[in-house]
């Protein structure tokens, strides 16, 4: 095992790092874990719209959604990404977009059933996931860390 020793420069280390980096890219979905209004956590599953390294994540959702509703209230939030054995959970916070921009950046035709407008659609909205900590096991190596 090795934890904060994992942001020192070693190749295994960047080795294991980027191997998560390529899971987390890889994945269709993660399992976005959100604090409810009673302090509750909710867990639901997300499309995998983006990712750049460990550091963040982007999925979608609607506008008047419970997750945003959640978001606004705690931003504090963890997401897990499951390929066969390896577990990569991420703890941090999550920001609602609505600029035209990463609309357009970020969108998909398969949101076309949900949002029927496109990326312009009122209620289409993008959620952007920054990262704090990390907690994996990839290719039988466990880590804990924080960014």
């Amino acid at each position: 095992m090795f934890y904060d020793d994992v942001k020192k420069e070693t190749p295994m280390n960047e080795k294991i790092i980027s191997r998560t980096a390529e899971i987390m890219a890889d994945s269709d979905a993660a399992c976005l874990a959100l604090i409810d209004e009673e302090g509750c956590p909710t867990a639901s599953m997300v499309s995998n719209i983006g990712t750049e390294g460990i550091e963040r994540a982007w999925f979608s959702t609607g506008l008047r959604s419970n997750k945003v509703r959640r978001i606004k209230q705690d931003a504090r939030a963890s997401i897990c990404y499951c390929d066969g054995t390896n577990n990569i959970t991420l703890a941090g916070t999550v920001e609602v977009l609505t600029d035209l921009e990463n609309k357009k950046k970020y969108w998909l035709d398969i949101f076309c059933p949900h949002f029927p407008e496109g990326p312009t659609d009122p209620n289409y909205c993008v959620l952007k996931f920054s990262t704090r900590r990390v907690s994996l096991w990839v290719d039988g190596i466990e880590a804990a860390f924080t960014l």
